[in-house]
């Protein structure tokens, strides 16, 4: 595959059409207008795994530490994301959420968050029990945080919007198998036998970024492990009226098994966080032993099960009994019984994880000559994706002038 500096098929070839990889060509083409973009995504259409498989809701930034990149565009692009839905006529709706502590030993956690939102510059309000009822009637607990800016949305519809707004190529049913990196730019080829060539690509392939970051020739220094989401609906959704979620484990990048009504109206449970055994199985019958082998080739996922051992057998237990999910869920919503719980679609997270174990806690971007890969980005990247996409724009950008 060779080029020469009048044949490129675009400026920037963008890996990937989930949410950030569409974000990222919308943030190309309105930041420098006649930059061509194509987009190469796998599947048949945009958002098919986490954008399209989350609890769609618009995170505050309320959990994340100070000055991360987290915390900074998570906290501007959830207001970006509202006026982002409205502008285009898409489903949205700002809650507000509240944070429950149901035991004693989360108190400070929940007081450590309250120091946090105002250090992000979110605006939270202390509740004691009699309040909690007033927002929710059914959910009882010691103490709580009420979070306004936390909202709701379609993503999948924002995704779409997106693809349309950027004016990029957008090519689905194209997955990257080759990529090769040359000095006046890269050219991949893609399952399907095309070869589509750009001065600069930028890796948004979520699930696969990894791999898509060796097949440029660039050692990521991290694996993607990815981590199975199970979520219920629940069959009487007038129990909740919003947003409840329990006090999260700093340890840990997964928020608990919460309570989410959806821009539908319906109410999801979930998710638990349990080792998927394919990077898109949504099912413990989804088994793919090369990506398995993958997995537990990587030492990091070793450090990990080692240390965290008693956390993933509880995880995977609620997983495979319905009695201790509901258990679970109940210590928010005491009313909740095993039959108010229908089985839903689950998501998979697609998580950074190093070698020695650390999973990673920020969104991760690096750069390598004419490449950008986006190498951590699960939830909030879909509330931050509008900022997200700038950051990438702008270092796909750089690139481009070098």
């Amino acid at each position: 595959m060779r080029a020469s500096g009048h044949d490129f098929d675009c400026d920037v070839l963008v890996v990937g059409g989930g949410i950030v990889g569409l974000s990222t060509a919308y943030a190309l083409t309105r930041s420098s207008p006649g930059t061509r973009v194509t987009v190469l995504e796998k599947e048949r259409g945009p958002a098919r795994h986490q954008t399209g498989r989350n609890s769609g809701v618009i995170h505050s930034g309320i959990y994340y530490r100070p000055g991360s990149l987290k915390a900074r565009f998570a906290v501007r692009g959830a207001a970006e994301m509202v006026k982002f839905c409205a502008e285009y006529g898409i489903d949205h709706e700002v809650t507000g959420k509240l944070i429950v502590a149901t035991d004693r030993d989360e108190l400070p956690r929940l007081h450590a968050l309250v120091q946090r939102g105002r250090e992000n510059g979110i605006p939270v309000r202390e509740l004691g029990p009699a309040q909690i009822t007033e927002y929710e009637p059914e959910v009882r607990g010691l103490a709580a945080i009420h979070v306004g800016t936390t909202g709701i949305c379609d993503y999948g519809a924002v995704a779409a919007q997106l693809a349309t707004a950027s004016g990029a190529e957008v090519r689905y049913g194209e997955e990257v198998t080759v990529v090769d990196r040359r000095p006046w730019g890269v050219a991949v080829r893609t399952r399907t036998g095309t070869v589509v060539r750009g001065r600069v690509l930028v890796n948004c392939a979520g699930l696969y970024c990894d791999r898509v970051a060796r097949l440029a020739g660039d050692d990521p220094g991290m694996r993607i492990v990815p981590f199975r989401g199970e979520y219920y609906d629940l069959a009487r959704p007038g129990l909740v009226r919003g947003l409840v979620y329990p006090v999260p484990d700093p340890a840990f990048p997964f928020l608990g098994v919460h309570l989410t009504r959806g821009i539908d109206g319906g109410v999801h449970v979930g998710p638990n966080a349990v080792p998927a055994l394919a990077r898109e199985g949504y099912d413990w019958s989804t088994v793919r032993p090369l990506e398995l082998a993958g997995t537990l080739g990587w030492p990091g996922s070793w450090h990990i099960a080692r240390r965290h051992w008693r956390y993933g057998a509880g995880e995977v237990h609620r997983s495979l009994s319905k009695r201790a999910f509901t258990t679970a869920a109940r210590r928010l919503l005491p009313a909740l019984t095993g039959d108010d719980l229908r089985p839903a679609a689950a998501g998979v997270r697609a998580q950074a994880v190093l070698r020695d174990g650390t999973l990673a806690d920020d969104f991760l971007i690096r750069e390598a000559p004419r490449t950008v890969h986006v190498l951590n980005a699960p939830s909030p990247a879909a509330t931050a994706s509008l900022p997200i996409g700038r950051e990438i724009a702008h270092r796909a950008l750089t690139a481009l002038s070098a």
